[in-house]
């Protein structure tokens, strides 16, 4: 389920949040994601059929549990690059499963060809 997602990029039916820097941004979406992986907004879900979150749901909770992360600055960049990496690599693993996928299809095409 991606209710409650962060994205980098806006999408439909989504709210946008603007900021003046880089770091700014990079900050607040590791600690959204750390959120949304962690199923904080779980409970806060609206809809029977297409589950989202509220506008006022994310700020409420957001501005709480923020506080609370960024307590502990220097731990907070540490678990931000561990997240980074962890996410890298899960990229570089879908890549390899499309590759290994495709190499598939293509043996298997030319086996069934003959």
């Amino acid at each position: 389920m991606t209710s409650g997602k962060p994205q980098k990029e806006p999408f439909a039916n989504s709210f946008v949040i603007q900021f003046l820097n880089d770091e700014d941004a990079e900050t607040v979406y590791w600690l959204a994601y750390s959120l949304w992986k962690s199923k904080f907004w779980h409970q806060s879900l609206c809809g029977s059929v297409i589950p989202f979150l509220l506008i006022y749901d994310f700020k409420k909770g957001f501005s709480t549990k923020a506080d609370e992360i960024t307590h502990e600055h220097e731990l907070h960049k540490k678990q931000v690059q561990a997240l980074r990496l962890l996410e890298q690599k899960e990229e570089e693993f879908h890549q390899n499963i499309n590759l290994i996928n495709e190499m598939r299809r293509v043996i298997l095409s030319r086996y069934c060809s003959k």
